[in-house]
């Protein structure tokens, strides 16, 4: 098999992966921040911002992993 077409496959498999980590990631921090919210509505605020920055933080790791396999398949 080619290499270029090998890593064209590899870097469609590694954006795939990367797309459903950050959203699994995501979907997980919004679980845990509404759950929370609702046993202790007073301490919303406090949640709610906690929760934009991890969202900031998975959003730029998902981010840094796209480019990476974009590197890779244009490399």
């Amino acid at each position: 098999m080619d290499p270029k077409a090998m890593a064209y496959l590899g870097a469609g498999i590694g954006a795939g992966l990367t797309i459903i980590g950050g959203a699994a990631g995501i979907g997980r921090l919004a679980a845990a921040a509404l759950e929370g919210i609702a046993r202790q509505p007073n301490a919303a605020g406090d949640i709610r911002g906690a929760m934009i920055v991890a969202a900031g933080l998975i959003e730029g790791a998902t981010f840094f992993a796209l480019i990476v396999t974009m590197l890779l398949a244009f490399k």
